[in-house]
């Protein structure tokens, strides 16, 4: 899916909680609007979670495997 380099993971790892970001404040517009479009509302938010599982994945490829 990413590339193993530590570099890389750090730079999409910040690319995926700006998106994150940034789709968090579409969402809270879109809500504020009268005519709420309620399925892209729905869409947002699905996509919100897709990201933050990827966030989660990144962030656990840059934690070092520790041996016991």
């Amino acid at each position: 899916m990413f590339s193993d380099d530590p570099a890389a993971l750090v730079r999409k790892l910040a690319e995926l909680k700006l998106e994150h970001r940034d789709l968090d404040d579409a969402i809270a517009r879109l809500r504020e609007a009268p005519a709420c479009d309620e399925l892209q509302l729905t869409r947002m938010k699905k996509r919100k979670l897709k990201l933050k599982d990827m966030i989660t994945w990144v962030e656990s490829r840059l934690i070092p495997d520790l041996d016991a």
